[in-house]
Parts: C-alpha cells; sequence; structure tokens
C-alpha cells in the first residue's frame, strides 16, 4: 500500500511539473520559427531564436534583422522579426513584418495559421 501512494505521489508530480512546463512555454508567446539550413539568414536567425526562448527581447530582435538583411525573401526571419516586434512594444512595425511574413510565407502553415498574424495584420488593414 505504502507503493502504490508514492506511485500516486510520483504521478501527481510528473503531472504538476508537465503543467508548469506548459504554462512556461505558453506565457512566452507563440514560438519562433527556424529558417532553411541553407538559407543566409539562418545563422542569425538559430542565435535570435535561442535569446527569444530566454525572453531576452531586444537581442533576440537586433539577431532577426540581421537574419532579414541577410536574406529578405525568408519568410520566417520576417516571422520571427515580427514576434520580437511586438514584443518590445512596436505593433505597427511588427504588424508590417508578419504582413511581409504572410506574404513570402504562403506555404508554410506555421505563418498563414498564426493567431498573433492574423491579429496584427487585421488591425494593419485597418479591422476589416
Amino acid at each position: 500500500m505504502k507503493n502504490f501512494y508514492r506511485l500516486i505521489l510520483c504521478a501527481s508530480f510528473v503531472a504538476f511539473i508537465a503543467l508548469v512546463g506548459i504554462g512556461t512555454a505558453l506565457a512566452g508567446g507563440p514560438p519562433a520559427l527556424m529558417t532553411a539550413a541553407d538559407s543566409k539568414a539562418h545563422a542569425a536567425n538559430s542565435e535570435g531564436i535561442e535569446h527569444y526562448n530566454q525572453e531576452h527581447w531586444d537581442v533576440a530582435l537586433g539577431h532577426f534583422q540581421k537574419a532579414v538583411g541577410a536574406d529578405p525573401n525568408s519568410a520566417e526571419a520576417h516571422y520571427n522579426l515580427a514576434l520580437a516586434l511586438d514584443k518590445t512594444d512596436k505593433h505597427k512595425e511588427a504588424a508590417m513584418e508578419f504582413k511581409k511574413a504572410q506574404n513570402l510565407g504562403k506555404d508554410n502553415p506555421d505563418i498563414q495559421n498564426s493567431k498573433i498574424l492574423l491579429g496584427h495584420v487585421k488591425m494593419l488593414e485597418g479591422g476589416k
């Protein structure tokens, strides 16, 4: 019987840790997206993702700006730049970057179905 209670306690603890982990991931916002390994934006984008995941918004912003500069046609780099701009309260700039990501990333469902992107683009288009 003692082992049964230990098992229940362990299972409860594991469930608690899983919920806390999920909550932490959700608190940080939508995940940043990887670029293709052969993209000129890949190195700067990867560095930006590391800082974004650590909630170093300004540092991530700088790396994502470099990524967009290295590959202006990378939908993922524009998307990530928009995420960082949103986190630094630059919502109009974020909306413009989300729109670029939407236009460039027609084949990327993570971009096309992003709620934060859709909300910003709607704001940019005057709430239509």
